[in-house]
């Protein structure tokens, strides 16, 4: 039996990376998996995946920028699987680069898919979620909100500190529907981050030098065993928190 038996995940981004990680993790503990992305055949991979496995997972497109759409994809989930327990926000599409070389429209772009996505999936879930006893959610951020030079990070980390905030929002108003919501910000070695990693060994290893455990962390075994771990029974009481999955790299203190 898994710690996570007869419940239901919904994980946005799931089709590669980080998100895939947390999928197949939340899988193998038992949870039927709602797998939303962008392009179907990374989505059919990783529901293959999880059916390896002994669960049950179904792909859902979904553009998490579409926010008006977010309502109709979750009625979807919940006519297919019955219901929501879990979820994870993790698809995000933002830009990067110095703040002076931003238009509105390209410094709006992670807020759109960041906080103003989450808020739409969190608000549909809600009530699927009070209606089965509560909940667990989880939204990702980065590291980046607390480096000391965000240089062409700041747009990136404007958005993912809008929503640790509203994660902390979330968990003080909705605990009562016992509902719980934390935020994690990981390190994690991503297919883009892998690539970037290759093709830079000399600044891949003085980054590596910068953590202390010394390693990337695993998308499923450090990431997701770690979300497992969040949205399960042993950690029912903790709520409205910041979990740095970096290898001790950041300081959120």
């Amino acid at each position: 039996m898994g710690s996570l038996d007869g419940k239901i995940a919904i994980v946005t981004g799931a089709g590669q990376g980080v998100g895939q990680g947390i999928a197949l993790a939340l899988a193998s503990e038992g949870a039927s998996v709602a797998v939303l992305g962008r392009t179907l055949p990374k989505l059919d991979t990783t529901c293959d995946l999880i059916r390896e496995r002994g669960a049950e997972a179904e792909p859902f497109l979904c553009d998490v920028s579409d926010t008006e759409a977010v309502p109709a994809v979750v009625a979807q989930v919940v006519e297919r699987f019955g219901g929501v327990d879990i979820l994870v926000n993790n698809a995000y599409s933002g830009s990067y680069g110095p703040l002076l070389s931003m238009d509105d429209a390209a410094f709006q772009k992670g807020f759109r898919s960041g906080p103003f996505a989450a808020f739409a999936f969190m608000r549909a879930c809600h009530p699927h979620m009070k209606e089965r006893g509560g909940g667990s959610i989880v939204n990702l951020i980065t590291s980046a909100t607390v480096r000391w030079d965000p240089t062409t990070y700041g747009a990136y980390a404007a958005a993912k500190q809008a929503l640790r905030s509203l994660t902390r929002t979330v968990a003080a108003e909705w605990g009562g529907d016992g509902i719980r919501a934390n935020s994690i910000a990981p390190h994690a070695l991503s297919p883009g981050l892998a690539r970037w990693m290759e093709a830079n060994p000399a600044e891949a290893e003085e980054f590596r030098r910068t953590i202390p455990l010394g390693y990337v962390g695993d998308c499923e075994r450090d990431i997701g065993r770690a979300v497992v771990a969040l949205v399960g029974p042993d950690l029912r009481y903790l709520t409205g928190a910041t979990v740095p999955l970096d290898g001790g790299q950041a300081n959120f203190g």
